[in-house]
């Protein structure tokens, strides 16, 4: 081992000289979802954006893993995994099911030296792949090297060596065995301890774009809990190959004695907007009429005016559109179609959702003093998308991965400026929902979304309704508005209530509450209703951070549908395409012992542009009823800062 360590250390000082930045042109998911070898980690990462789905099939884990990169320091994944020959307790028949986070992040970038990661693996599950790393990767051309020191379940060589923190305390030379509670917490004693570490290393050649050959020094701990295959050898093997920029297939040959495939699906769109192709007129400009020129000009590249005012310097535009995603867009635009119309005064715009003003630069003298050149007449707008859905159900007692394949319409009905009518109509044209027949293991007294099973096993029983709600806008004050919705609000919940929120564009931060009256909606999604109604609310707090780690954060607390009390974190980031990456946590007045398996709710969530679609999904570990929200289709905060991502 220490002269493979030299070896590293004689090829990194004799090109440091040559490379500058990150050289290695192609990466890839290892069979855990995790940007590294086979097993092993690297401290290589994707471009902020990116993300991916790892479906695995080994021995004994079969695993799925979906990746995210919120920024091009951090990766984090969620994983399930379904544990050949390991029973579940009480279903002796069943393979057991576990899930987990991974987190990894980029302490320096390749430049004269190597890239330098860390990472922890199961942060907050069972502890049955609890594992923690720190990895260097160098790479020349198409080569690059890696070589690393692994804890846990990363610890399994027979090479080991002193773990070098246990110099720093004595409390990292002791790693506890047992997880803490039913699993679920965190457990920062578990973290880089243990009396060993053991040194890994590997190397991957690119031979070209598309194929990716792999090899490492495996420090998997082949516990026989998790009755691996006895190893035949120190070492693993494996090839990557991209089918195309998105699709990657993986084979790989396990410490000698396991072969395992893999399958990824990747998406890295790192870009700060798409850049649009301007509609020019297709007429000659008629200078008495700039204004009418100016609207035909916006209205041809997707931009709705509601009113055109003017003072004796500027010009405002009070504007609605949903074509484009990106603010950026928005304003060149409108600087173009300026131009093009022979306008020559500052624009100024009033961008709206319904009757919410999104981002403004009107203020009340500039609009008290304003003359009135255009109006469009009020009309109603009808909007309509129907399209293939996928709603997975994954890791029950009944079988490691189920499904349905949906065919989904959204019809947003503009009825009025600030009156909005949402449907969503579902149809499934194949599921394998029907032997779901267990009944969860743990639930409270009030199941608000333990008994998901019981939608789930309807599904294919014709057109389903998955929301009918109407929402009505209005803004009292400046900066003060409030939304009124009712009727069918999610799969699970009719209801009605409201929302108010203090908003002011100036600032990076808003204050709120919601009151909502949630019933619990029949099994067979139509309108019937069944015993079960609570009273729901919180007090919302939301911070916008514009420095140096841009994020989005949310802080609620009230009481949640099955009348639990408690808080709500949550973190995202967003994006000018329409992507949003986010984690939650919610702490409430249930116990850990009463909650049961995972001792808190969490989880992620996230919208995806694919293929020209936003796929916005919820992933928990488990569903629990203690801190279930409604799941609102619109929030105030949300409408408001659609068009302001933080980038």
């Amino acid at each position: 081992m220490k002269y493979i360590f030299k070896i590293y250390l004689i090829i990194v000082f004799l090109f440091q000289i040559e490379l500058k930045g990150d050289s290695f042109k192609y990466n890839s998911y290892n069979n855990h979802g995790v940007i590294g070898l086979i097993n092993m980690p690297t401290a290589r990462f994707y471009d902020e954006q990116s993300h991916g789905l790892t479906i695995y099939d080994g021995t004994p884990d079969q695993k799925i893993t979906l990746s995210s990169s919120p920024y091009d320091w951090l990766e984090a994944s969620l994983f399930y995994t379904n544990i050949q020959g390991l029973p579940y307790p009480g279903y002796e028949y069943q393979d057991y099911k576990d899930k987990g986070f991974n987190v990894k992040l980029r302490l320096k970038e390749q430049g004269n030296f190597p890239a330098v990661a860390i990472g922890v693996m199961d942060i907050a599950g069972t502890g049955l792949y609890s594992s923690e790393y720190i990895i260097t990767s160098y790479g020349i051309n198409n080569i690059d090297m890696h070589f690393g020191l692994g804890w846990g379940t990363l610890n399994g060589s027979k090479d080991t060596i002193k773990n070098p923190l246990g110099y720093i305390s004595d409390n990292f030379k002791n790693r506890p065995t047992e997880t803490e509670g039913q699993g679920g917490q965190f457990q920062p004693s578990r973290y880089f301890s243990g009396q060993t570490a053991s040194p890994f290393y590997g190397v991957s050649y690119a031979l070209n774009d598309r194929t990716l050959f792999k090899i490492e020094k495996d420090t998997t701990l082949t516990t026989d809990t998790l009755d691996y295959k006895k190893a035949k050898s120190n070492y693993s093997v494996g090839i990557d190959y991209a089918l195309n920029e998105n699709f990657v297939v993986g084979f790989s040959v396990e410490r000698g004695s396991t072969a395992s495939l893999k399958f990824i699906y990747k998406n890295s769109p790192k870009i700060s907007y798409q850049k649009y192709k301007y509609q020019n007129q297709e007429q000659n400009i008629n200078n008495e009429d700039q204004y009418q020129n100016l609207i035909t000009n916006l209205e041809r590249n997707g931009i709705g005016v509601n009113k055109v005012i003017e003072t004796a310097n500027s010009i405002g535009l009070e504007l609605t559109q949903f074509t484009h995603s990106n603010l950026q867009v928005v304003e060149e635009i409108i600087k173009q179609a300026g131009k093009d119309s022979g306008i020559e005064k500052d624009i100024k715009k009033n961008l709206k959702i319904v009757n919410l003003d999104a981002i403004t630069e009107f203020d009340d003298s500039f609009e008290d003093n304003s003359n009135l050149i255009y109006e469009r007449e009020k009309k109603s707008q009808f909007n309509t998308k129907t399209g293939l859905k996928f709603r997975p159900f994954i890791a029950s007692r009944e079988e490691f991965f189920k499904g349905a394949l949906l065919l989904e319409n959204d019809s947003e009905y503009i009825i009025l400026d600030n009156l909005m009518l949402n449907v969503n109509l579902k149809y499934s044209l194949a599921d394998n929902f029907d032997d779901l027949r267990y009944p969860p293991l743990n639930t409270f007294p009030a199941q608000v979304r333990s008994d998901i099973k019981q939608y789930l096993k309807n599904m294919d029983e014709g057109i389903l309704i998955g929301r009918a709600q109407i929402d009505y806008f209005i803004s009292p004050h400046k900066d003060h508005h409030l939304m009124f919705t009712g009727g069918i609000l999610e799969d699970m919940f009719s209801g009605f209530g409201f929302e108010y929120l203090y908003f002011k564009n100036d600032t990076n931060y808003s204050v709120g509450f919601e009151l909502f009256n949630a019933k619990k909606r029949d099994y067979d999604w139509g309108f019937g209703t069944l015993d079960y109604q609570n009273v729901t609310g919180h007090l919302n707090f939301h911070y916008r951070n514009y420095g140096l780690i841009p994020f989005d954060m949310k802080l609620s607390y009230g009481e949640y549908l099955a009348g639990d009390v408690g808080t709500t974190i949550e973190l995202s980031r967003s994006y000018d395409n329409g992507m949003v990456f986010g984690v939650f946590a919610s702490n409430t007045d249930v116990s850990e012992e009463q909650f049961g398996e995972g001792s808190f709710d969490k989880g992620i969530f996230f919208n995806i542009p694919i293929y020209g679609n936003l796929i916005n999904y919820t992933w928990r570990p488990l569903t629990k009823d203690p801190g279930a929200k409604l799941v609102r289709r619109n929030t105030l905060h949300g409408l408001l800062v659609k068009f302001q991502p933080i980038n």
